[in-house]
């Protein structure tokens, strides 16, 4: 295991802030009180990096031993309490961010989890973990289907991305590149998706029980 690179933990911070304000932003949906929306950022901001550094072994995770961690989701969800009407008729504009959040996790969970002696399938499966946990997590907890099985092409460009950034990493190149390749994979995909309304195929035919 090496030290972590400091962009690394700034691609985390980005992505933990990105995905907090997602959160934050179904606690205003749902009516939510300010601490209501606090515990859905902090949820969907470090729930997919916390499943991922107890997976890989790195305790305690993150999100407990380093303040920063916990200090960008309280606020982010402080700034969506404060705007949320504004930030609400941002809808296209956040599920943009959504995807950006995306990238970077998926990047910073990959290279996280090589770090840490995994492979590179198993590390770019961190990678998507990271990137669609804290939703999944999030959509539980506020009875929404998860929106990995109910949206456009979600954690598949995660994966994607992070296999690319795995790939990097282990090859010895900088981070900055595995973070642009991966994460410019991830990005690319998720927009396409978003503006295509790309899904995944179903089954054919009515469904039998």
């Amino acid at each position: 295991m090496t030290s972590t690179p400091i962009l690394l933990i700034v691609f985390d911070l980005l992505g933990i802030f990105v995905f907090a304000t997602t959160g934050a932003l179904v606690g205003v949906r749902k009516e939510y009180d300010v601490f209501g929306m606090l515990v859905l950022a902090g949820t969907t901001g470090l729930g997919g990096g916390f499943l991922r550094d107890v997976l890989i072994g790195a305790v305690p995770p993150a999100a407990l031993s380093d303040w920063r961690y916990l200090i960008v989701p309280v606020v982010a969800g402080l700034v969506t309490f404060s705007f949320h009407p504004a930030l609400g008729r941002m809808e296209r504009s956040i599920n943009v961010l959504d995807a950006f959040g995306l990238a970077l996790f998926c990047v910073t969970g990959a290279v996280k989890a090589s770090e840490y002696g995994m492979g590179p399938i198993p590390a770019a499966l961190m990678g998507m973990v990271t990137g669609i946990g804290g939703g999944m997590i999030r959509d539980l907890l506020t009875g929404r289907p998860p929106e990995i099985f109910r949206s456009e092409l979600y954690a598949t460009p995660a994966l994607a991305g992070a296999f690319v950034a795995v790939l990097l990493h282990v090859s010895d190149q900088p981070f900055w590149l595995a973070g642009l390749a991966g994460g410019g994979l991830c990005l690319v995909w998720r927009l396409l998706a978003l503006r295509g309304d790309w899904r995944a195929p179903k089954p054919r035919g009515p469904a039998s029980v």
